[in-house]
């Protein structure tokens, strides 16, 4: 796992990664529930797309939209075991700990928590 401000700098290098942002239904989602809402979401959804050693669909389990937290996997690498693996040096083949799951969703909530949504 990797240093917050290290990973966040190297997101907002990324072309593709740097280009999310949280808009139209998705922020007024967002807005409409609140911050502990939408992360238990996520944490239901990394425990049940992600966290298996060999989740079911990996590297199109996670939509591109239609929620929040499905925007915010994808710009900070939380989609699939592989960007698990490049973007949070979390090995593939072996279930997510606990640890690495409240990893990951103390990521999405520090990306949220900066789409300023008004």
């Amino acid at each position: 796992m990797r240093d917050m401000d290290e990973l966040f700098a190297a997101l907002e290098r990324s072309k593709f990664r740097s280009r999310f942002r949280l808009t139209g239904k998705e922020a007024k989602y967002l807005r409409d529930k609140d911050l502990a809402t939408i992360l238990q979401h996520a944490r239901d959804f990394i425990s049940k797309r992600l966290a298996d050693a060999e989740p079911a669909n990996d590297g199109r389990q996670t939509p591109m939209r239609n929620h929040p937290v499905f925007v915010a996997q994808h710009a900070t690498g939380t989609c699939c075991r592989d960007c698990l693996a490049k973007w949070h040096h979390i090995p593939k083949g072996r279930p997510l700990t606990q640890e690495q799951i409240d990893y990951i969703v103390e990521v999405l909530r520090r990306w949220l928590a900066g789409q300023n949504i008004k």
